[in-house]
């Protein structure tokens, strides 16, 4: 068994029966299925709110924070992001909790195969969208786990990542400067002080338009406090050094243990969603995956 096969499968006739017995005003008639990952099955309304099912147990405690932080974060941040405006009551139906957001226009950029002029639109943008959730100070964030899995804490993410690199051998062969790079990294100090943070910032999860304009953020299901290297990973893994520029002419400067971290990151992030996609046959998430890899190691 895979690590994303679901526990609980929402297809659309089970959909459509949720939100009719909980949302009668919304016209679920003819469900179109928005996305499926690891944690969720999103199916949207033709009068475009998409509901989002937890598939797996491990996912509900981030659904609750989606439901309590959502709200507030979507009136904050310079691009969409879900507004959790339809919060459903776990029932006998269903007994995990699920809701409802207006549906962002966009695909995701791991399927956008953007250009260069347009990774500096969107790097530029990325980094503005980063700078404003890092300095949020919200008092409901408070209660927020710090770094729950280990993201920015080496001692666990670079093992990690190692696994994971040795997962796609055959499709991707780690060289010796990403020995010294893991190795380097095992050396830092712990994490500094937290942040707000997105907790899973990658290619999957960023919408774009055709010219790499920046339409929203989605998934939000880990969010927490942690180092904001947690959300770095894409500085190394979509963008190049001109991009990175424009990123950090809106970011803002980073220093080089949070540099690392990123690059840490950014390896484990491309391997695992490499190793998804192999197995899900997903032939476009595969080659932005590896070519994600390549990028993060010519640095």
């Amino acid at each position: 068994m895979a690590l994303w096969d679901p526990e609980i499968t929402i297809d659309r006739a089970r959909a459509r029966a949720l939100i009719e017995s909980q949302f009668p005003e919304l016209d679920a008639g003819e469900l179109r299925l928005l996305g499926r990952g690891w944690d969720n099955t999103v199916w949207a309304t033709r009068d475009g709110i998409a509901f989002r099912f937890p598939r797996r147990a491990i996912a509900v405690p981030g659904v609750w924070r989606e439901i309590a932080l959502l709200p507030s974060l979507a009136t904050l941040l310079p691009v969409a992001v879900p507004d959790a405006a339809y919060v459903a009551q776990p029932s006998e139906q269903f007994h995990w909790p699920w809701f409802g957001s207006h549906v962002i226009d966009g695909r995701e950029l791991a399927a956008a195969q953007l250009d260069e002029g347009s990774r500096l639109t969107l790097a530029a943008q990325t980094g503005r969208f980063l700078r404003t959730l890092h300095d949020l100070e919200l008092p409901a964030a408070q209660s927020l786990p710090v770094d729950p899995i280990g993201r920015v804490d080496m001692a666990v993410r670079v093992p990690k990542t190692r696994a994971a690199l040795a997962a796609i051998a055959p499709l991707w062969s780690a060289t010796p400067e990403t020995a010294e790079l893991l190795a380097h990294a095992e050396q830092l100090p712990p994490p500094g002080t937290p942040t707000l943070v997105h907790g899973d910032f990658h290619m999957r999860h960023l919408l774009v338009a055709e010219d790499g304009t920046l339409r929203g953020v989605i998934d939000w299901g880990d969010v927490c406090r942690a180092e904001p290297a947690a959300d770095l990973s894409l500085i190394w893994c979509e963008f190049t050094p001109a991009a990175r520029a424009a990123f950090f002419s809106q970011y803002g400067e980073v220093d080089s243990g949070q540099l690392l971290r990123a690059r840490v990151i950014a390896l484990f992030l491309c391997a695992t969603l490499a190793s998804y996609a192999q197995a899900e046959r997903m032939t476009a998430l595969l080659a932005a995956a590896l070519s994600g890899l390549d990028r993060t190691l010519i640095g």
